[in-house]
């Protein structure tokens, strides 16, 4: 029997993409134009994407860094 592996990659749901035009349409209806709402919503996005993945990135270990030594390896 095969296993299949799930696929644990970020992505960009349906429903978000359905919420960032409702946020044009807002933006248009006030009296924005279309190219603009368009840019500032894809700048937020692309903020908080970027936010995102850097609070998510994993500490870099240094080459000079002391090893800790353990109990178990003690």
């Amino acid at each position: 029997m095969g296993s299949r592996r799930k696929d644990t990659r970020p992505r960009l749901a349906l429903w978000m993409l359905v919420a960032l035009g409702d946020i044009v349409l807002l933006m248009v209806s006030v009296g924005l134009s279309v190219l603009v709402a368009m840019l500032a919503v894809v700048a937020v996005t692309a903020a908080a994407i970027a936010a995102w993945r850097f609070t998510r990135r994993t500490a870099l270990t240094r080459d000079d860094a002391v090893p800790v030594v353990t109990r178990q390896e003690a």
